[in-house]
């Protein structure tokens, strides 16, 4: 069986093929992660920044008026 080498806690280790698949798989999962909840966060908050510069703060309802007419 295939041996390949990991790295944990600044320590290498020879562990079996599958294992060292499915651990770096846990920390493609664990970063593809953090890195969507970070783009969310930047577009949710350029959204909120966007609408409190432009000063013409409107709610829902209004708008829904305003496009009725």
């Amino acid at each position: 069986m295939a041996k390949q080498v990991i790295t944990v806690g600044g320590e290498d280790r020879l562990v079996r093929e599958d294992t060292a698949k499915s651990y770096r798989g846990v920390y493609w999962a664990l970063i593809s992660i953090l890195a969507f909840a970070a783009i969310a966060a930047i577009v949710f908050f350029s959204g909120i920044l966007s609408s409190a510069v432009d000063g013409d703060m409107q709610s829902p309802a209004q708008i829904e008026r305003q496009a009725g007419r």
